[in-house]
């Protein structure tokens, strides 16, 4: 079975080399143009619309063109095998990577120019930036799991997250509050401007050195992108270690996504105020994430994605009980800042693991369809058990609601036990090619 950096004996590199690696400063460039976007449809845009007189309905209808992150999967097939014809010289990522960046900085421009005055064409322009974000977020991840070896990805994801959040921070604080001071047109014209440097970046890096199989005809460019990359994983890992691999994917994130939608209730019920909770929340625990990402990052480095995954999920499932504690003292601010430093840290480690662990189970034929499959599988459970959140918490109260998140990782560990032989580098039996 495929081990933690691809083959068995590499030897990994240190820590520093790992963050050094000019691959992961521009992957914090690249999260930067892949954060920016994101909010400019969805929340950012929410209060753009708000301030325009457009009804309440159509506010949430318009800003939930983000969905469209969500079903990524469904076209990434396309940039595994269709070959950009006008960017033929950038290759196959970075021709992918440059036509989204510009595709996203076009829509802004257009968005400024249309306004919600003119809402039709204002959607369509809203909808064409989320799908080019979404490409880009394909393609990245694509470029990424190429660039470099398994056991780099760790650093690679937290140098990428830091990018991210700035990206984040950019187009939701800091454009909020200009919008004190400048017209809304005039502050997405500038965060089309401001994309101009991730794409000096995209024009200056290397293309992964991947060799492709090209079809030699349109019934097998169909059977390579659509259907290969599920068969594939079946053949490679056997139907009981893909079907057990494919059942921890879905499961071990579910401590983390649980709390999701019940968080800003149950901080309300808590008596904190909207600033407390903005404060806390979407300022220092972003910070105290990114902080997070770079220890997940330095342990991928250090222990390997498997093990360091395994103590991740632990650790992070544990700190919901923090929450337990925050309702025995509600209102002190001292608790809530405790509760949101232990959840965001460890959610932050957790993150460089879950992509590291995901980018070693990708055949390189089919990087971007299989990663954006796995992505999409391991954030599906937990929606599902968000949905019922309210109704749980309404019968057994906040308190049980946490416990039950907590105990909720047993059924991922218990499988993390059983696929042990296969993904620890030292206990793997062998490794196979594709991975």
């Amino acid at each position: 079975m495929p081990t933690d950096g691809g083959v068995a004996t590499a030897r990994k590199p240190s820590i520093w080399q790992a963050f050094s690696q000019p691959a992961a400063w521009t992957l914090c460039v690249l999260g930067f143009s892949s954060g920016l976007p994101f909010l400019l449809v969805s929340v950012t845009l929410s209060l753009w619309l708000k301030e325009s007189g457009i009804a309440l309905k159509d506010v949430t209808m318009i800003a939930s063109a983000g969905m469209s992150y969500a079903f990524k999967f469904v076209w990434a097939p396309l940039l595994d095998h269709w070959k950009l014809r006008l960017f033929t010289r950038l290759g196959q990522r970075r021709g992918w990577l440059l036509l989204a960046q510009l595709g996203v900085i076009v829509g802004l421009l257009a968005m400024a120019a249309l306004t919600p005055y003119r809402l039709p064409l204002f959607v369509a322009a809203t909808l064409f930036v989320a799908f080019m974000g979404a490409t880009f977020d394909i393609a990245l991840d694509a470029y990424r799991i190429e660039i470099a070896p398994p056991s780099a990805q760790g650093a690679l994801v937290a140098t990428y997250a830091l990018g991210y959040r700035l990206g984040l921070l950019v187009s939701g604080a800091l454009a909020l509050i200009l919008s004190d001071h400048i017209a809304w047109p005039k502050i997405y014209g500038l965060m089309a401007v401001i994309l101009a440097m991730p794409v000096i970046t995209t024009l200056t890096m290397r293309e992964p050195e991947v060799q492709r199989l090209s079809p030699s005809s349109w019934r097998e460019a169909m059977r390579e992108s659509v259907i290969d990359p599920f068969v594939d994983f079946f053949r490679r890992y056997s139907w009981v270690v893909a079907g057990l691999t494919l059942l921890f994917i879905l499961l071990f994130k579910l401590p983390e996504q649980s709390i999701g939608t019940i968080f800003n209730p149950f901080m309300r019920d808590m008596g904190f105020s909207k600033t407390e909770i903005g404060a806390v929340t979407k300022i220092y625990g972003v910070w105290i994430g990114i902080a997070g990402a770079f220890l997940g990052g330095a342990a991928v480095a250090r222990w390997g994605a498997w093990r360091s995954l395994g103590v991740c999920i632990v650790l992070g499932a544990v700190s919901n009980l923090l929450y337990v504690l925050l309702i025995h003292h509600q209102g002190r601010l001292a608790m809530l800042t405790l509760a949101i430093s232990g959840q965001n840290f460890f959610e932050g480690m957790l993150g460089p693991p879950t992509v590291a662990f995901l980018s070693l189970l990708v055949n390189r034929q089919h990087t971007a369809t299989q990663y954006a499959l796995l992505s999409s599988l391991v954030n599906l459970p937990g929606k599902v058990l968000g949905f019922f959140a309210g109704s749980i918490v309404v019968v057994s109260g906040y308190g049980s609601y946490f416990v039950i998140t907590v105990f909720s990782v047993l059924p991922s560990m218990l499988l993390f036990a059983c696929l042990w032989r296969y993904f620890d580098p030292v206990a793997a039996p062998s490794n196979q090619e594709g991975a």
